[in-house]
């Protein structure tokens, strides 16, 4: 099973790291993310991971720890996000 997540937002960046990846999210500190045994993760482009296994749901549980590191925000879109998702955009304030 696959799983692919995409990273949106200026200066935002996911770097192989050996087996493991590291995270450039807007914090002040980089994520380093280790996966567990029997989960691939790999980093197709700087905002493009695919994580790949044999359990299904072992699959689901990292993507989606990954992206609890940075969830999509409603306004401008950034964070990680699963490749199918449709992040839901919100207007900013109206100026008078």
């Amino acid at each position: 099973y696959t799983r692919v997540l995409l990273i949106e937002g200026v200066g935002y960046r996911a770097e192989q790291r050996g087996a493991g990846l590291q995270l450039a999210l807007g914090y002040s500190h980089p994520i380093i993310f280790l996966p567990p045994q029997g989960v691939e993760i790999k980093v197709a482009s700087p905002s493009r991971i695919e994580v790949s296994g044999i359990d299904k749901v072992l699959v689901g549980q990292v993507t989606a720890k990954i992206r609890s590191f940075r969830k999509p925000e409603p306004y401008k879109g950034k964070g990680v996000r699963y490749e199918n998702e449709v992040v839901r955009r919100k207007a900013g304030k109206t100026a008078k």
